[in-house]
């Protein structure tokens, strides 16, 4: 298995490590709960190194990145992020991305970690009738995430006053102890933060220094086990549970992230017939009444029918209450209660709106 730059540190602080798609990452350091807490009330610190980054470049790589992906790149500025989706010719999904505009001849995708090689070879394989280059170098990047409603005061004690005008959904390029970043302020935690792109062998000096700036605020170093719960508080899809390259995006309540109107992309005709005959499944949520945490795979019952199945589900550190995601067929959606079998027992459940986690704006 491979290991990141940050290896080292993950296990002087004792993480627990697990394997993750063939490679040793921190599940939890002090505990999930302790850390997802951190992230909704201060900051956490995660190690996303384990995510790819493929680059998109040349003179026609605006039209190529149109074509490869569902949402309206003629909308996205220099230094603007877009969340959008890579579809296969059936509709279904190859991945979901963030792509980072440069400038209309250079655009760097993030990947999934599992979906790196995949999406590499998917991407190249579309190219040859654009004039673009795709380079997969995901190897030399560390890529550190800080969430939370803090995270901005404590990135600038490093980066200083222009961090401010880099926006939601926008980044920049910043230097840091002679050190060429990519700042973006995005993230996957339903919280203000930033994802820092760096090479590969500075990212232990960066991700001590945060820790540093960050003891004032209660900073916490954070594991893929509060990375999932969080997601699910606020009903992000996770690639291989809410999506997959046999689910449709609009299955899975993408559908704004799909402009089937604005010109032609992999997979926009099958998408569009789809929408027309109707959706044969659609992406619930649900939280439970009785006792039981529900998990993927868990069929969903109601009187006695089979109506689809659990694709996320755990304990909500913020709301204390066990909730889920999962498939119901169509005809079966509209329904506000149903069951869940857990360990050989149906539990009561009811379905309730996304998100799971509604953040107070004072």
């Amino acid at each position: 298995m491979s290991r990141t730059a940050l290896y080292e540190i993950h296990d002087k602080l004792g993480a627990k490590i697990v394997e993750f798609d063939g490679r040793e990452m921190p599940d939890q350091y002090e505990g999930i709960r302790e850390e997802h807490r951190a992230v909704r009330s201060s900051a956490g610190l995660f190690d996303v190194s384990h995510m790819g980054e493929i680059f998109v470049t040349g003179p026609e790589a605006k039209a190529f990145v149109q074509w490869m992906t569902t949402n309206d790149v003629e909308a996205v500025k220099e230094y603007q992020a877009q969340y959008t989706l890579l579809c296969n010719r059936e509709g279904g999904v190859v991945d979901d991305v963030i792509i980072y505009k440069f400038s209309d001849d250079e655009f760097l995708f993030c990947v999934n970690a599992s979906n790196t090689d995949k999406d590499y070879e998917w991407i190249k394989a579309e190219s040859g009738g654009f004039d673009v280059s795709v380079d997969n170098r995901s190897r030399e990047y560390s890529q550190i995430a800080i969430q939370g409603p803090d995270s901005g005061r404590i990135l600038g004690k490093l980066l200083g006053d222009g961090l401010t005008e880099v926006r939601r959904f926008r980044f920049g390029t910043f230097k840091w102890q002679g050190i060429e970043m990519i700042v973006a302020r995005t993230g996957y935690t339903g919280e203000d933060g930033y994802e820092i792109f760096l090479p590969w062998d500075d990212g232990p000096a960066l991700w001590e220094s945060l820790m540093k700036a960050g003891r004032e605020y209660g900073i916490k170093p954070c594991g893929l086990g509060a990375r999932d719960t969080l997601r699910i508080e606020m009903a992000y899809p996770l690639y291989g549970h809410e999506i997959d390259e046999d689910i449709n995006p609009l299955e899975a309540g993408l559908g704004r992230y799909v402009k089937l109107e604005n010109g032609d992309f992999i997979g926009r005709d099958v998408l569009r017939k789809s929408l027309e005959d109707g959706l044969t499944q659609k992406l619930i949520g649900f939280q439970m009444i009785e006792r039981g945490i529900p998990r993927q795979g868990y069929d969903i019952y109601n009187e006695g029918h089979l109506l689809g199945s659990v694709t996320s589900g755990t304990l909500s550190p913020s709301l204390d209450k066990s909730i889920g995601m999962g498939y119901l067929k169509s005809e079966a959606a509209g329904r506000r209660s149903v069951k869940i079998e857990i360990r050989g027992t149906a539990r009561e459940a009811e379905v309730v709106d996304f998100p799971f986690y509604k953040k107070e704006v004072n």
